[in-house]
């Protein structure tokens, strides 16, 4: 299953087990997507359109339209209004949250495209639009004043893996997650695109640079951007975000709040995901739970265990997916030597395997009997004990649904209480199309049925279960006068030994007009009618269905005109469509009585499908649209609704089936393997494809068949080694040609130096990819690597945790002996400081308490060693309360100081921790001499004004030169993190500096900076 699925038929009626029952307990809802109960009883429904409908109960079956963006949503394939929510204390907090695809570019107008994509650009290049994330105030039913836009991100140029889900965390946070907005169909890292490729502006390159294997981070590695070193922003896409739900800004706890990068790069908690289109939280924890919809072999549920972990959880797509018994690398991204995934599959305890993993090929549960003609888990729902009058054995579980399987597990609890994969139950087989799956404030789970139009709850009977009532008649419309041949024997009961009795109210007017099980009715008159059946239990439960019957009155009959099914095609085919309609009432209807949908049937056999719905057209007699590029076996199905005014309506569909290539692979030498989308073998083999279609394949190098090395050479189309080929409408043979013996080794090196200064940076890391090689650069910046393939690398330089030294990656073509010296970004001033940050260092307090204490006061401390500082050795220097210490004499403290650096004295400064600082009894300037280095421990003091506000901080002078702060107890808020603090070292005149920060929270308990002069 790729993306998220719409539209497709309801599912066979549910399977559930003993004692359960499944109801519709909403209806008339076009493709709804997500249900959210509000705290005072009301339920909220967003459709796919872009529509949000409020119903007051249960029992309210004239719904309220609380707000229409349809304006604003691209309603087209999976792309849509997908996430909905409501905070905890709604409606004292009167907002809804809305998530959508936007119809637009990132700060564009909607609509752009207008629920389609005309071809150009075309599903093979990409109608690029964005998410939207923003909040609607509430007044009653109805949204009061204009939609208030949190965060429009999430750059999508493909129709599929758009925006996710929106929900509020135990901890009052927003969390929303995001697809990667990438092809489903080739590997995709950035190539296509019209008027320019690359159009979300990824790198390398940016908007119209060409992104090529192995240094392409554009496509489906925008999930892993946060990775990519020489990024100048970073994509939201295939990640999960936590933010403040008043103004998206990353909270101050997030993983990397102080990386010192930026806003999205703080917002982000997990990330590598393919399409996480739900998330929920399991109930007394912190950890999300999130269903990814994979590409074209697994689908995976994921556990994000501490959202506020040291390092936020990398779930590896595009580079890995699914379990095989350990990470599984993806075909088409792995065989492409990308620097981003090799650097992955060098280090793959960096990578999260999911919690479980599921293959398109196999049931859930063995001999569930769902189908297996594709799969995305479209919702979770974890159940607890309190919750409702569930059997308690459900304690524990997390419900999940596949909409393309159209059914529902349960995984029950294990050991520690956490879901078990080895212990998942069949729960509801057949239900009916769930794209939202949540458990309602009376403890029963409820889904949102997309295809059908409802919203449906499962609920469980201790006791005696009602009946349910099926009902036929035959005919259902004629002329006057007509008898109907009535039957209720379809009805049932669950209860063993229960009988059931019939009321028949032929013309619902609340009369019972028979009470047998197959009565007949004859009706004299003309019109539309309602026959309505009650069946009644033993116990006195019952249930109600109908039957419309029309007597005198046709329903429209529609035709579709053009095309039939003699029509082929092939991607990027314009396709014309015409139709009308007829009622026996009205005549010929006009067009604005027609609805036509387009709809894409995915298959993984001929026969076995499910459906996308690709886009609607309303109130036209005809149109056009343009083929889709998607995998084969799939086809595409036309359908045509009439509906007369007095709401009868008929529907009529056609088929159209694809033009299909035949691929032919082959080696020189034979026998080598070859890559595709649909997996790696060897050669020879063959494919059938849709014709025009795009598919990635590559050849990977070196390998080796009967002991000898084979090194590529080329393709016979003349493509990269891996690259995408645009398929021809005739049979086409692909051959890759290899030449044996091992490829040409040779040596690249060169030096790293700070971008400015010229000065060399020594203990960088340096990483060399495809590879993943790494080495440390010299005293003198210096880094060389030995036998080195002749190609294309990424020379990646990181130091530290990225403020200090910001990552780099320079592109590099080695050929022969290479130098290539690397300039970086990184934090120094003109006399040769720079700085490196780390956890790397450990707190070494003090133990001679000196006498500093108060508010504003200046110690002398005698240093045991001369220190060099700027060019001065100092013997002396003054430290005071406020988190600073100078070589200058200082009379008195100076509470604060802004940037550095600063004319304005203080100078010639130490600044650890610099702002009104307050030491009481409790707190203490300590010192130590430790392995020769000279400690200066600010030990419990607080922040002034806030006298529970304390922390810990030290500078550590080394003989050398060096200086080194450490950080301890800082707690979670902004002043205790540097919110109102310098930190950095300055000059004697304050001509120069090293400012690590200033009026930023970015400080962290285990911290430590380390200025150095190189």
């Amino acid at each position: 299953m790729i993306g998220v699925p719409v539209g497709a038929e309801p599912g066979q009626a549910a399977t559930l087990p003993s004692g359960f029952q499944e109801q519709v307990v909403l209806s008339g809802l076009n493709k709804p997507t997500n249900i959210v109960f509000s705290p005072d009883g009301r339920i909220f429904v967003a459709e796919k359109g872009g529509v949000i409908k409020v119903f007051d109960s249960l029992a309210d079956t004239t719904p309220d339209v609380f707000a229409d963006l349809s304006t604003n949503v691209h309603d087209y394939t999976d792309r849509g209004l997908l996430g909905l929510a409501v905070p905890p204390n709604f409606p004292t907090n009167p907002y809804v949250y809305v998530l959508y695809s936007f119809d637009a570019a990132i700060g564009g107008t909607a609509p752009r495209w207008g629920d389609g994509c005309p071809n150009p650009p075309g599903t093979q290049d990409g109608c690029v639009i964005s998410g939207r994330l923003s909040r609607l105030q509430a007044s009653g039913n109805h949204m009061v004043g204009n939609e208030q836009v949190l965060l429009n991100d999430w750059c999508q140029q493909f129709f599929t893996h758009s925006v996710g889900s929106v929900e509020f965390g135990p901890d009052g946070a927003l969390y929303v997650s995001g697809g990667d907005g990438a092809s489903p169909t080739w590997a995709d890292w950035g190539q296509a695109g019209y008027p320019a490729v690359n159009p979300c502006d990824d790198p390398p390159g940016g908007v119209g640079g060409v992104q090529t294997a192995p240094t392409a981070e554009g496509g489906a590695l925008r999930s892993q951007s946060v990775r990519a070193v020489d990024r100048t922003h970073t994509p939201l896409g295939g990640t999960i975000i936590r933010i403040d739900p008043n103004t998206a800004q990353p909270l101050n706890d997030n993983p990397w709040y102080a990386s010192g990068q930026d806003a999205n790069t703080k917002r982000i908690v997990a990330y590598g995901l393919r399409n996480p289109y739900r998330l929920t939280f399991r109930p007394g924890t912190s950890e999300i739970w999130v269903g990814d919809v994979g590409w074209r072999t697994w689908e995976e549920i994921n556990r994000v265990v501490n959202p506020k972990a040291a390092v936020p959880q990398n779930f590896g797509w595009p580079c890995y997916e699914g379990d095989n018994g350990g990470l599984h690398k993806t075909s088409g991204y792995a065989s492409a030597g990308l620097n981003l995934c090799t650097s992955l599959y060098n280090t793959p305890n960096s990578t999260t395997r999911p919690y479980f993993a599921y293959n398109h090929a196999d049931a859930v549960v063995p001999n569930d009997h769902c189908a297996i003609d594709g799969s995305s888990p479209t919702g979770l729902a974890f159940y607890t004990a309190g919750m409702g009058n569930y059997p308690s054995r459900y304690n524990g579980a997390l419900f999940f649904a596949d909409y393309a399987r159209s059914c529902i597990w349960a995984m029950m609890p294990g050991a520690g209480g956490l879901p078990d994969p080895t212990k998942i139950e069949l729960f509801d087989g057949g239900a009916a199309t769930p794209t939202d799956l949540t458990v309602g404030p009376g403890g029963d789970l409820y889904y949102a049925d997309i295809a059908g139009g409802t919203v449906r709850r499962v609920r469980y009977f201790s006791g005696n279960q009602p009946p349910t009532a099926a009902a036929t008649a035959t005919p259902t419309s004629g002329p006057a006068p007509l008898a109907v041949q009535f039957n209720g024997t379809g009805s049932s009961d669950p209860d063993v030994g229960d009988t059931l009795t019939y009321a028949w109210d032929f013309t619902n007017d609340g009369t019972v007009d028979a009470t047998t099980a197959s009565p007949t009715y004859t009706y004299t008159g003309t019109g539309s009618f309602t026959a309505k059946l009650t069946v009644t239990d033993t116990s006195g439960a019952s249930n109600s269905t109908t039957v419309p019957i029309s007597v005198g009155v046709g329903a429209p009959v529609a035709v579709i005109d053009t095309p039939d099914a003699a029509l082929t095609w092939q991607v990027d085919d314009h396709i014309t469509f015409s139709g009308h309609a007829n009622s026996p009432q009205e005549g010929a209807l006009p067009p604005s009585a027609l609805k036509w949908e387009l709809r894409l049937q995915h298959c993984v056999t001929d026969t076995s499908c499910h459906t996308h719905v690709l886009q609607n057209f309303t109130g036209v007699a005809s149109g056009a649209f343009d083929a889709p590029d998607h995998d084969f076996p799939s086809h595409l199905e036309l359908v045509l609704t009439a509906t007369d005014s007095g709401g009868r309506s008929s529907t009529t569909s056609v088929t159209l089936q694809p033009k299909t290539t035949k691929l032919n692979f082959s080696t020189n030498p034979p026998g080598l393997t070859l890559s595709t989308v649909y997996g790696t073998e060897a050669a020879p083999f063959s494919q059938v494809v849709i014709s025009g279609s795009h598919n990635t394949i590559s050849a990977p190098s070196p390998q080796t068949l009967n002991g000898v090395t084979y090194t590529f050479t080329g393709w016979s189309d003349g493509g990269a080694q891996t690259h995408v080929a645009t398929v021809p409408t005739t049979e086409t043979t692909y051959t890759a040609t290899f030449t044996a013996g091992a490829p040409a080794q040779q040596g690249l090196s060169g030096t790293v130096t700070i971008d400015g200064s010229g000065r060399p940076l020594p203990g960088a890391t340096v990483t060399l990819n495809p590879g993943g090689v790494t080495t440390t650069t010299s005293a003198t910046g210096g880094y060389s690597f030995d036998n080195v393939t002749s190609g294309n690398y990424g020379v990646t330089v990181t130091q530290g945790l990225g403020r200090c030294v910001t990552p780099h990656t320079a592109s590099v073509t080695v050929s022969g002996t290479t130098t290539a010296n690397v300039a970086v970004t990184a934090l120094h001033d003109n006399a040769g400081y720079s700085c490196v940050d780390s956890t790397a260092g450990a707190y070494v307090p003090g133990t001679t308490v000196t006498p500093l204490t108060g508010d504003d006061a200046v110690q002398q401390v005698t240093l045991p060693f001369a220190f060099p500082f700027y060019g001065a050795n100092y013997s002396t220097a003054w430290v005071d309360t406020n988190g600073m210490l100078s070589f200058t004499s200082m009379p008195s403290s100076v509470i604060t100081r802004g940037a550095i650096p600063s004319g304005a004295a203080p100078n010639n400064g130490i600044y650890p921790f610099w702002t009104d600082l307050k030491m009481d009894t409790a707190s203490a300037l300590r010192t130590a001499t430790v392995n020769g280095d000279f400690v200066l421990d600010w030990n419990n003091v607080y922040i002034y004004g806030y006298k529970s506000y304390r922390l810990n901080f030290e500078v550590i002078l080394s003989p050398n030169g060096n200086i080194r702060f450490n950080y301890q107890y800082l707690d979670a808020r902004a002043s205790e993190q540097g919110g109102a603090s310098t930190v950095g070292i300055e000059s004697p005149d304050g001509s120069t500096a090293v400012q690590f920060s200033t009026a930023d929270p970015v400080l962290r308990d285990t911290l430590t900076i380390l200025f150095r002069r190189t």
